[in-house]
């Protein structure tokens, strides 16, 4: 690959996002602009910014990867990522935007009127930030390293000063306009590549140096399948998506629940046809990329393919899309993920200022890049699936509870997040150890969302039922608050 095409789609990424960031700069004055643009973002608008910022590494690159390494078995993910926007649809989303908080710890201590869940909930929503921002730091090093030829470390600090800057310059308005711009910069870079690889294919110009891998290889059937895998890959999914922290504050941007419903019902569209080309760029390696079909070269097959199978200028000029659109997928759910924190870290320890705010932005970004430079990825879908396990075990059972159960109290809540916290992290972080220690373990661990999630929903509910204090005391009209439509 020519490391000239990769530099200037990188930079081309780079520059255009710093500029529509800076212009938002111009409209960023306030404190509730930093925060939540002031609460007037439009469904369309924000819609499209939720999908850039949602489509990280792991859609981007991840999926079309997975698919490449266990064929249609792999569809799970893309089906699940999509379907938990119709979960915070159903449940989540108008309610949280009439709750007039700012952050989601503002939501907790609100609704149980309890300064400890306030903090054990913005510890949840810090170590969930870190996490997921770690394998989009991971996933840019990957990029930089196979498209330029620069050490990876220089993709992930390049990713993380960017966004640093950025969003510590304009905040929740500023990103917001740069956001939306990435998402359909990635759209286009997948369907286009992927429309041009098809007709190419079709036409009978390519012709293939290693043997095709079968897209539906029988041991991927329906007589092959792991129901357990794949019943607590899609707890995890459904039900994290309504804790990650980056996408519930864009809901608090709309201008009303109605709009809050309008965004997410066009988001639901939008990931709906976004994850038709990387699921057709899996099954395109698998007829003509098998030899990436390992782990830590599959996530690279996006960005190799194109390269393979159209010759010339027009296979480079597929790849520097491609690697646009890959980039843009870092920077955008980093930015989303790092106002998020920003908005906690500032709101809980610097007073909740602008320039707290801006503190904020940067310690929230240079803990995860320490986490990526000394780490390594094992596979970029994978490891976001674990953060929505961790996410769907802590913060999801406190949200759904709390906008739906009157009885949920401060205590239920704070035992539910650390008992889903402890388990699941177990699950994760020991999960090699033990599953080789006792190999009948290792699906449970591998994937703990089947079993963590009931469990701090079960210790939530029994702990809130024998709380002798009971729910407190301005429950009713809270959840009046959250569920009376607006006014038209």
């Amino acid at each position: 690959m020519n490391p000239a095409i990769g530099y200037t789609a990188i930079a081309a990424v780079a520059l255009v996002s710093a500029v529509i960031g800076f212009y938002g700069l111009r409209v960023s004055r306030t404190t509730s602009d930093f925060y939540v643009a002031s609460r007037t973002v439009r469904p369309w608008w924000n819609a499209s910014a939720i999908g850039g910022e949602y489509l990280s590494a792991a859609s981007f690159l991840g999926i079309a990867g997975l698919i490449l390494l266990t064929g249609a078995s792999a569809l799970w993910f893309p089906i699940g990522y999509t379907a938990g926007y119709l979960m915070l649809l159903l449940f989540v989303a108008a309610p949280l935007r009439r709750s007039g908080a700012y952050t989601i710890p503002d939501f907790t201590e609100a609704r149980l009127e309890s300064l400890a869940a306030r903090r054990v909930t913005s510890l949840l929503v810090i170590v969930v930030g870190w996490f997921y921002i770690v394998p989009q730091l991971q996933g840019a090093a990957l990029t930089v390293r196979i498209t330029t030829g620069l050490p990876a470390w220089a993709g992930s600090l390049a990713v993380a000063v960017l966004v640093a800057v950025v969003v510590a310059a304009g905040g929740m308005r500023s990103i917001t306009f740069v956001q939306a711009f990435q998402f359909w910069l990635k759209l286009t870079a997948l369907a286009v590549p992927v429309i041009a690889l098809l007709l190419v294919v079709g036409g009978g110009d390519v012709t293939a140096e290693l043997p095709p891998v079968a897209a539906f290889p029988p041991e991927a059937g329906p007589g092959d399948l792991d129901v357990y895998r794949t019943v607590s890959l899609m707890v995890a999914l459904l039900f994290g998506t309504l804790g990650l922290p980056h996408v519930l504050v864009r809901f608090y941007t709309n201008p009303d629940g109605v709009a809050a419903r309008r965004t997410t019902v066009i988001v639901l569209v939008l990931l709906s046809v976004f994850y038709l080309f990387p699921t057709a760029f899996g099954f395109l390696g698998r007829a003509f990329a098998p030899d990436l079909a390992a782990p830590g070269d599959a996530d690279a097959l996006i960005l190799l393919l194109p390269d393979r199978l159209v010759p010339g200028l027009a296979g480079e000029l597929l790849t520097a899309l491609v690697i646009a659109g890959s980039f843009a997928a870092f920077l955008s759910t980093s930015s989303g993920l790092v106002v998020s924190l920003a908005g906690v870290i500032s709101q809980d320890l610097l007073g909740g200022s602008v320039r707290g705010f801006r503190i904020a932005a940067v310690v929230s970004t240079v803990v995860p890049l320490a986490v990526a430079l000394a780490t390594e990825s094992a596979g970029l879908a994978g490891s976001v699936g674990l953060v929505f396990a961790f996410t769907a075990s802590t913060l999801c059972p406190m949200l759904v509870l709390g906008i739906w159960w009157r009885g949920l109290t401060a205590r239920g809540a704070i035992s539910g997040m650390l008992t889903g916290a402890a388990l699941s992290g177990a699950a994760i972080l020991g999960g090699g150890v033990l599953g080789a220690a006792a190999p009948a373990l290792r699906p449970f661990l591998e994937q703990p969302a089947a079993w963590t999630v009931p469990i701090a929903v079960v210790v939530t509910i029994v702990v809130s039922r024998l709380d002798r204090r009971g729910a407190p005391s301005g429950t009713d009209a809270y959840l009046s608050r959250l569920h009376v439509p607006e006014r038209p």
